[in-house]
């Protein structure tokens, strides 16, 4: 591929959630689904073949990685690189190419396919369209105050907000302002999550400028980035429920 760098950076954000995981190449292109070792958050991160100048697979392959080691190793692109990845005696080769050629070898390793949740299947009473920097600074405004947060969504606005012992923030958008694309919700819909999780996933808000999230009460939250005609980068987080 002749820039590499959204698969640096995608892959860098997948890595703050998970430190292993199975790279799957068919002829549809790469995919990385994998749940935290907690079991709080799952990533669905997909990537398509016809973004690569070159793609070649002979068979679907299952790629188990560090996937600290090859964000580490994805760091020393250059701008200006181009990169070839191959796979070949159980190992992993990462190449980059601008001028002269620097070769990385990884090893691939042996990771058993985990219970992933059927992320697909999930069903939502809310969902908002909006800029991707406005909900990431108001994720950043939250942590300051507490270590959750608070999604509501009415029939024409969305309120998220966090409560300290003292101190309180609050991001409100109401229904046609320009950061609010889309609103869809025929009730009143609130859920707690927690920021630790969030600030990673809002990391990606450096790749696309719009962002979708959907949530019900007491339920998981999907988070899906579209990066046009590149990748799909998805999030889902469990709720943090707490007694009245």
């Amino acid at each position: 591929m002749n820039d590499p760098s959204f698969l640096k950076e995608s892959i860098s954000i997948v890595g703050e959630l998970i430190d292993e995981g199975i790279i799957k190449v068919n002829k549809n292109g790469l995919s990385i689904t994998a749940a935290d070792r907690a079991m709080v958050a799952v990533v669905d991160l997909k990537i398509p073949a016809l973004v690569f100048n070159e793609f070649n697979v002979d068979e679907e392959q299952n790629i188990g990685v560090n996937i600290t080691n090859l964000v580490n190793v994805l760091k020393r692109i250059k701008p200006n690189d181009k990169l070839e990845l191959e796979t070949k005696d159980n190992k992993l080769s990462i190449l980059m190419k601008n001028g002269s050629s620097r070769k990385f070898v990884v090893p691939m390793i042996d990771i058993s396919v985990g219970e992933i949740p059927p992320i697909d299947k999930l069903e939502f009473n809310a969902k908002v369209k909006l800029k991707s920097d406005v909900l990431k600074s108001g994720i950043e405004d939250a942590d300051i105050i507490s270590d959750s947060v608070l999604f509501k969504s009415g029939t024409d606005k969305f309120l998220m907000k966090s409560d300290g012992d003292t101190s309180s923030s609050e991001l409100l958008l109401n229904k046609g302002d320009k950061s609010l694309m889309e609103i869809s919700s025929s009730m009143e819909v609130m859920s707690r999550y927690p920021l630790e999780y969030l600030k990673k996933m809002l990391k990606a808000s450096k790749l696309s400028d719009e962002m979708k999230v959907q949530w019900s009460k007491d339920y998981p939250m999907k988070i899906d980035f579209l990066v046009q005609d590149k990748l799909s980068l998805s999030f889902v987080l469990a709720p943090r429920v707490q007694d009245d």
